[in-house]
């Protein structure tokens, strides 16, 4: 699974990345980790909210830090 963390490197785009990480690895799933800072790719990937994470090229959280127990639902539900 591609994870992708779209935001400028802000407090809650970190969180957001560490949180989705933490998670998969909890989780047992296989993944690779994006951190994409350029406000022209995060454009060209239809966000505009950041922190926005992106799973396998799909918007699942724009805007916004889910909470551990959504996160292990979003990343559960897509493995």
């Amino acid at each position: 699974m591609k994870i992708q963390i779209l935001g400028t490197g802000c407090g809650k785009c970190r969180i957001l990345a560490e949180r989705a990480e933490v998670t998969a690895r909890e989780l047992g799933i296989e993944f690779e980790l994006e951190k994409v800072e350029s406000i022209t790719e995060i454009l060209a990937l239809g966000v505009m909210l950041t922190p926005a994470m992106l799973l396998d090229g799909k918007v699942k959280v724009m805007g916004r830090v889910p909470s551990l127990e959504e996160m292990r639902r979003i990343l559960h539900d897509e493995a």
